[in-house]
């Protein structure tokens, strides 16, 4: 194949315009909000995974935690949907730019931060500096904290962009290991192409696991910090 290996992360252009703003927006139509007395069984399987998964991940905030639900549960359903249109032959994944993760991570992880330091200003402090430390280690373990403080949202944006191009390369890679085979061997070809029929399937699991990931890191940062 002479395609480019990385030609599918490129952002698709028309005319020099961008195109990556119309495709972040367009997730949010795939769920349209219903003015029914009764719903479709659509809209009831989607409000049903959403009562479930807020259930779970807004269960251990109290109520200040609480009023992030909204936020919490748009960003799961926004990763998630962005992630398996990603997966459509001829499709633009924005996730996989670690410019846009980033653009996630960052605010949310500043919100919950400045969330702690507003509600419970000394137990925030107090991460820093863990009780009991020798005094010649305080310095360090000050240095070492605050590292850590501030390599959370880098951690939470390039786990999602590693782990949607990793699998966005192998389907790549083993589609076209699978054309290059269809005219030297047919056994050879039909393997590979059970592979990637198998490894397809592994990718929209991916998806969604890694859309609960990112949302549920955020949750338990806010946790911390409520």
């Amino acid at each position: 194949m002479n395609e480019n290996l990385f030609a599918s992360f490129i952002t698709p252009m028309i005319l020099g315009l961008p195109l990556a703003t119309l495709i972040v927006i367009f997730p949010s139509l795939l769920f349209p909000a219903s003015n029914r007395l009764v719903n479709n069984r659509l809209i009831s399987l989607q409000q049903w995974v959403i009562q479930l998964v807020s259930k779970q991940m807004m269960g251990i905030h109290n109520s200040k935690g609480q009023t992030w639900a909204l936020m919490l549960m748009s960003l799961i359903m926004f990763i998630g949907s962005t992630n398996l249109l990603g997966l459509l032959p001829h499709s633009f994944t924005p996730t996989t730019q670690l410019s846009m993760n980033l653009g996630m991570a960052i605010p949310l992880w500043a919100g919950t931060v400045i969330t702690g330091f507003r509600n419970k200003t000394k137990a925030s402090l107090a991460h820093f500096l863990p009780q009991g430390t020798p005094t010649p280690l305080i310095p360090m373990l000050v240095i070492i904290e605050t590292i850590s403080l501030f390599i959370q949202p880098i951690a939470l944006a390039v786990r999602l962009t590693a782990n949607i191009t990793a699998g966005h390369l192998l389907i790549h890679l083993i589609g076209g290991a699978t054309l290059a085979l269809m005219s030297i061997s047919t056994t050879m070809a039909l393997t590979t192409f059970i592979i990637l029929v198998l490894l397809t399937v592994l990718e929209f699991a991916v998806a969604m696991i890694q859309a609960y990931v990112f949302t549920l890191l955020v949750s338990l940062y806010l946790h911390d910090n409520t």
